[in-house]
């Protein structure tokens, strides 16, 4: 009896691998076909070894007439109806498949994409990944046309802030250099006037250089840590003369020492920036107030200034490269530059992991820098 189980176990499986490996051959062929037909022959491989070692065995077996014509029959519609049901899902699958790949075509060119219902589990969760790709791609393009507008934009604004000087340098040195303007005290006005139109053009190139660098991420930040009211009190002291010329108090507040880890030059420079765009948008008799504190873990920067308050439709662009709030370019008597300040401010704090931010608050606004606090 035992030898007879062996005989029956070594031909069922011998029987069984060569179809396996009929199955391996056939699915590398196949390797770059519809999934479907893939399903197919795997199925189509499983029936036939069930049909196939179930054949062996009942005919190895003493089963004779009619009693073996019965269990061949049933073996064989068995194998038929695996076989259908097998096509039934591959076509499905396949269906399913082709549902997926016309959607994808389908995707307009705004990179709306509508993932389609009734999915397999695995297609679902494809459609789902694509669905986030999409979204990404959208935002991407949404941000690069968005820098493309601010480039076009910048360029447009300092070729004209660059050029009203230059045109007007132009005349004074022809003025000079013709002998139409000989006496000295408008021979000195003018030459102030020049310089001061040069150093004007000189910090917006600076500009320039500093925001390229942000854009480009090679802005290599020197962290040491250091007390944000010494930052303060050192902003406020470079920035005093231009305070009192045009009448507005300056202030700062800060309590214990709060301390952060920071490029002391990078940072302050970004601090000078806010506390300069508060002093000439504040009147007159006016006061810009730069407070220092600490909240849980982070520590807070704020200016406030007494604008008069941004508009809501405004207040998005605040930090927009070139942004002034007014269509007009020409420089007021302070010097203003190009609009860069903002936009290099958030650059830096961004830098060091921070935020920044602008609300409308009291008689103006107050924009508030928040960065990690040091331990």
């Amino acid at each position: 009896m035992i030898p007879e189980i062996l005989m029956i176990v070594a031909v069922t499986a011998g029987l069984g691998l060569l179809i396996a490996l009929a199955g391996l051959g056939t699915m590398r062929l196949l390797r770059e076909r519809s999934i479907g037909v893939m399903l197919a022959v795997v199925v189509v491989v499983t029936v036939m070894a069930t049909v196939g070692g179930m054949t062996a065995l009942t005919l190895k077996m003493i089963i004779e007439g009619t009693l073996r014509d019965i269990v061949l029959s049933v073996v064989a519609v068995s194998g038929l109806v695996g076989l259908g049901v097998a096509t039934v899902l591959s076509r499905r699958v396949v269906k399913a498949s082709r549902r997926l790949v016309d959607a994808v075509h389908a995707v307009p060119a705004s990179g709306e994409f509508t993932p389609p219902e009734g999915l397999p589990a695995e297609l679902g969760t494809i459609a789902g990944s694509l669905d986030q790709a999409y979204r990404r791609l959208r935002l991407g393009h949404e941000r690069e046309r968005a820098l493309e507008s601010a480039r076009r934009e910048l360029v447009s604004w300092v070729s004209h802030d660059l050029r009203t000087p230059l045109a007007g340098m132009r005349a004074m040195a022809e003025a000079l250099e013709d002998g139409v303007v000989a006496d000295p005290e408008t021979v000195g006005r003018y030459h102030r006037q020049i310089l001061l139109e040069v150093d004007r053009m000189s910090g917006m190139v600076d500009d320039l250089f500093e925001l390229s660098r942000i854009h480009a991420g090679t802005l290599r930040l020197s962290r040491d840590r250091i007390g944000l009211g010494d930052l303060v009190a050192d902003a406020l002291a470079g920035v005093e003369e231009l305070a009192r010329g045009k009448g507005v108090r300056l202030s700062g507040e800060a309590g214990p020492v709060v301390p952060v880890q920071a490029d002391a030059a990078q940072l302050s420079r970004a601090l000078r920036n806010l506390v300069v765009n508060a002093i000439r948008h504040t009147p007159g008799d006016g006061a810009v107030v730069v407070r220092v504190s600490a909240e849980d873990d982070t520590a807070c920067l704020s200016v406030a200034d007494g604008c008069g308050g941004i508009p809501a439709d405004d207040l998005p662009r605040v930090f927009d490269v070139a942004f002034r709030g007014e269509t007009a370019r020409t420089p007021g008597v302070d010097g203003a530059g190009a609009g860069l300040g903002l936009a290099i401010a958030r650059g830096i704090v961004e830098a060091h992991e921070g935020a920044i931010g602008v609300v409308n608050s009291g008689p103006g606004c107050r924009f508030e820098i928040r960065l990690p606090l040091s331990a």
